[in-house]
């Protein structure tokens, strides 16, 4: 689907993504090709591709480019991963994840946002993404495992029992840290011998919270 945007400010977009660090030409090509001007509010396209994040629906945010492209590079894709992505928002990061991945399993806890990221993927053509309504941060048992796992709201601290759904080789990625405030963003590997953790940078995201909204 063709961009809304004037070419400039794609160019300015690429730009900046590869000012700050990101090199993975599979993920900055997939920033390109998904359009993000159709993820956020219509009164918000004008700047859509700006380095920021947006406000949309039930008091949550679609992340600023950089962030989505890197947490996108640190999961290190491969066609082949099953991911599993803990606030599925407008379905922006999802759509990402869908180019680079075989499989997306995506999770979100307000209905209103569920049904629109659903139907805005089907629309345009994100086939291999499943948009669940469901607690994020109490899934059923027989969810997973997956190959990566990406959690775009903060976390006081990562649930044992979203680590576990990892497999031997897996990457976890979540920002970790006070619901009101700086988190960092955090990267967890599953190894033969156990997690190893590594501190990447500060962001800030709404706060993950449990349970299914019972409004919105």
């Amino acid at each position: 689907m063709a961009s809304h945007q004037h070419p400039p400010e794609k160019m300015m977009f690429q730009l900046t993504l590869r000012r700050r660090g990101i090199s993975d030409q599979a993920v900055l090509r997939t920033m390109e090709e998904v359009p993000r001007e159709l993820f956020v509010e219509a009164g918000d396209r004008d700047g859509a591709y700006r380095d920021s994040a947006l406000p949309i629906a039930c008091g949550q945010t679609i992340s600023q480019p950089f962030v989505v492209a890197y947490m996108t590079e640190q999961l290190q894709l491969q066609k082949q991963h099953r991911v599993l992505e803990i606030g599925a928002g407008s379905g922006y990061q999802a759509a990402v994840l869908s180019r680079l991945a075989r499989q997306v399993l995506t999770v979100e806890r307000y209905r209103m946002l569920a049904d629109a990221a659903r139907a805005r993927l089907e629309k345009l053509g994100y086939h291999n993404v499943e948009v669940m309504l469901g607690d994020g941060l109490n899934l059923a048992p027989n969810i997973g495992p997956f190959d990566r796992i990406i959690v775009t709201a903060a976390m006081e601290q990562i649930p044992e029992n979203l680590v576990e759904r990892l497999e031997v080789g897996g990457i976890l990625i979540a920002p970790v840290g006070p619901h009101q405030g700086v988190q960092t963003l955090t990267r967890l590997r599953r190894g033969e011998a156990g997690i190893e953790r590594k501190e990447l940078v500060e962001v800030r995201f709404v706060p993950a919270l449990p349970g299914v909204a019972r409004e919105l």
